[in-house]
């Protein structure tokens, strides 16, 4: 457990979209990570969005979050 601010919020869309969602109001269903690679990897690994989403998560979307982790977009 971790308080909200120090997470990163995934939104799935009512289009189905999924996406990150940085400001953490957009609408939809959401789920949370920690904001380091290690988070979006065990994510990736063990499914937990495709559960929290009901539906299949491309790896691009990981590979999004984690390239935006790198690049310092995510504070």
């Amino acid at each position: 457990m971790k308080p909200k601010k120090e997470l990163i919020r995934v939104v799935k869309s009512p289009e189905g979209d999924i996406d990150m969602d940085l400001k953490g109001k957009a609408p939809g269903r959401g789920a949370y990570l920690c904001r380091n690679q290690v988070c979006v990897d065990k994510a990736a690994k063990s499914r937990l969005l495709e559960k929290a989403f009901e539906q299949k998560i491309e790896q691009e979307v990981f590979e999004k979050l984690k390239a935006q982790l790198n690049e310092g977009e995510i504070h």
